[in-house]
């Protein structure tokens, strides 16, 4: 497999990590309580492995349960931002999914947050079974969008920005250039690959809050909203002024309480 293949992919999510790194949210809080025992980790893992990072938002979520964490990331733009953060106990690393370049059976928990759908599966199991120590885990989450408010209008008017954000992405062509696999099919390529001995899904739930302004950045820190803005179309074509409006009307200056859910797929080596 080359390297060249996931161009299109790199390139969805070059030029803009300062805002995705501003407005996503972290891994779900319970899932080092979930992990942690699984991986038959005493106190702090030895080492976490985060694939495709991004800025790091997923990778410093480890910082107090591990003793070093490693991100892996091929964009460089993401990668960047992710540094000028940084971490005591983390560092970061150009890489692939399916190859990571890091030792044989190096890890205790190897993390895959909001982005497996971007990654060829089978290969990506293999490389994470081969860092991971015996009994090690594999988990890889996404989050369901958009979160729930405590405005159902606001959710509507997201829910419509981002359908037709996916038409106009269809239409443009865009995702004709693009290597991604469905989501719902990331359990069934983890029990089919043979990598894992036990597999399972759960759900974890996260709390955190947000404003007009942090829901309207959420939709622009979508990689196919960001490809349509590359593309010259403006927030009236992508009808996130009405979304704007909407928020405003709805929360005012004030943040709300937000609730997110998280599907986690999990694989024990």
């Amino acid at each position: 497999m080359s390297d060249s293949d996931f161009s299109a992919t790199v390139e969805r999510f070059t030029g803009f990590g300062s805002h995705y790194d501003n407005v996503r949210p972290s891994a779900p809080t319970a899932l080092a309580d979930l992990l942690l025992p699984l991986a038959k980790c005493e106190g702090k893992a030895s080492l976490v492995v985060d694939l495709g990072c991004g800025t790091g938002l997923s990778t410093r979520y480890w910082m107090p349960f591990a003793e070093s964490v490693v991100g892996v990331e091929p964009t460089d733009s993401m990668r960047e931002q992710a540094e000028t953060v940084g971490g005591q106990n983390i560092s970061y690393r150009k890489g692939f999914s399916h190859a990571t370049g890091l030792e044989d059976r190096c890890a205790d928990i190897v993390v895959c947050a909001q982005a497996l759908h971007w990654m060829e599966p089978l290969s990506t199991f293999a490389e994470s079974a081969r860092i991971l120590k015996g009994a090690g885990v594999f988990a890889a989450y996404d989050y369901d969008w958009p979160p729930a408010t405590t405005s159902w209008q606001v959710d509507q008017a997201y829910a419509s920005c981002m359908q037709l954000a996916r038409r106009l992405e269809q239409e443009q062509g865009i995702t004709g250039r693009l290597k991604q696999w469905d989501k719902a099919g990331h359990l069934a390529r983890m029990q089919e690959s043979g990598c894992f001995r036990f597999v399972r899904e759960c759900l974890l739930h996260h709390q955190d809050e947000g404003g007009a302004e942090r829901i309207v950045g959420i939709l622009l820190s979508q990689g196919y909203v960001q490809s349509l803005v590359k593309l010259g179309l403006s927030e009236k074509d992508l009808q996130i002024e009405r979304l704007r409006e909407v928020a405003h009307r709805a929360f005012g200056s004030s943040f709300t309480r937000w609730f997110w859910s998280a599907r986690v797929r999990i694989g024990v080596v």
